[in-house]
């Protein structure tokens, strides 16, 4: 049985709330904690050989990091419900800034791998952010500063490529995970001076805490299907991101590391629209505003489709590279309203289980991207662009199936 808002009161009394300075600093900190996760992407190749590693480990760079991030999630960050959250979260960010310096350092691929492993699990502050930040909210805007942390959060993701491609270009890529190790220590210092204590009712004990991890997905309908919802939306936007670099490195469009940098850095702009889904669900309109994301899912995939046809273009390049652009923003959009939307409901939920339901619904949706980046590189060597496009375009027409289908229109 599903707890109602009302059940805010069962929680301890909160000794403060969230400013809007202390809502971004939340942002802030999302956004660059979430660097380290997908930055080794475009890095890998640079990586790999310089630690000595063949080609089919190379792979492996990306893959450890998010294998220990899904182990931070379902292990680290379930104790946001049990113990005091600021010594959580600045304990962890510390875990962090040196497992990024050891990968910075590391003069071999075992060191760097178990590094990669520890940035990872530590990356999963990020989910103790979102349900701290959501608990000291009021619940009539609790939508507005998950949205804004989401902003935050889905900027990092999509800054950190570029961001990594470029400083890898001109400094190394030792030196990117260098500076964000000084990033992270800084952002560890600040939040442990103004982020309020909040100390959880929760009494049970650490084994029985992540044994209802099970119990609660069986009986919150809403986390199952928010979760899938999102799955879905980031199967698009996994099939989507991990292909289109190859899409745009071919002719009509010809980029560069530096021009493909640039597009994702355009794509951004999807982030936007975090905080105005979040006060769409504040106003009751979660379910128009759901349905509306994943339509915008589907028209992104269309777009693509025709902007990247091939053999040949059926529109002009520069044309053919604006309608890839619009793409690449339309689907942010519709994947990152979604997420806030899934969010904020999940945080109506139980207080006492924030940081439970957290965890859970992001390792959920997480399975969705992994299954969207795998489908991506088949899709890519059967079909090329127009199968990555119809791939994409599956995963939307599913969770907009779902959405419409959906009984619970209010969450």
């Amino acid at each position: 049985m599903t707890t109602s808002v009302p059940a805010d009161a069962m929680a301890a009394p909160e000794p403060a709330r969230l400013s809007r300075g202390l809502t971004l600093l939340f942002s802030v900190a999302a956004g660059v904690i979430v660097l380290s996760l997908y930055a080794s992407q475009p890095l890998a190749g640079i990586i790999g050989p310089s630690l000595g590693l063949g080609t089919t480990e190379t792979g492996l760079v990306t893959t450890i990091t998010l294998l220990g991030y899904a182990g931070g999630l379902f292990l680290v960050v379930p104790l946001t419900d049990l113990v005091e959250n600021r010594a959580l979260i600045t304990r962890t960010l510390g875990a962090a800034v040196i497992a990024l310096a050891g990968a910075a350092a590391a003069p071999s691929a075992p060191l760097f791998l178990v590094a990669s492993f520890l940035v990872g699990v530590t990356a999963s502050a990020i989910q103790m952010l979102v349900p701290t930040a959501a608990a000291l909210a009021p619940v009539t805007e609790r939508g507005r500063v998950v949205g804004t942390v989401m902003s935050g959060l889905m900027l990092g993701i999509l800054l950190s490529r570029p961001a990594a491609s470029l400083v890898a270009e001109y400094a190394g890529w030792r030196w990117f995970y260098g500076i964000l190790a000084a990033l992270v220590a800084l952002l560890t210092i600040v939040l442990g001076q103004v982020v309020p204590e909040r100390r959880p009712a929760q009494v049970a004990s650490y084994p029985r805490l992540i044994a209802s991890l099970l119990a609660l997905l069986r009986r919150e309908p809403v986390l199952r299907r928010r979760a899938a919802s999102q799955g879905l939306c980031m199967g698009a936007f996994g099939v989507f991101w991990t292909s289109v670099a190859l899409r745009l490195a071919e002719p009509p469009f010809n980029l560069s590391q530096t021009g493909i940098a640039l597009f994702a850095l355009a794509g951004a702009a999807g982030a936007v629209v975090a905080p105005v889904a979040g006060r769409a669900g504040d106003r009751g309109l979660t379910r128009p505003a759901t349905i509306l994301a994943h339509l915008a899912i589907l028209g992104a995939m269309a777009l693509a489709a025709c902007g990247g046809a091939e053999p040949t273009a059926i529109m002009p390049a520069p044309l053919a590279l604006g309608a890839m652009v619009l793409a690449a923003v339309l689907l942010d959009l519709g994947v990152i309203g979604d997420q806030t939307l899934g969010r904020r409901a999940i945080n109506m939920l139980q207080p006492e289980a924030r940081g439970r339901l957290n965890g859970l619904f992001t390792g959920l949706f997480f399975l969705g991207a992994a299954l969207g980046s795998g489908l991506s590189g088949l899709a890519w060597v059967q079909a090329g662009w127009a199968g990555v496009c119809a791939v994409g375009a599956l995963f939307g027409a599913a969770a907009l199936v779902l959405s419409l289908s959906d009984r619970h229109p209010s969450a």
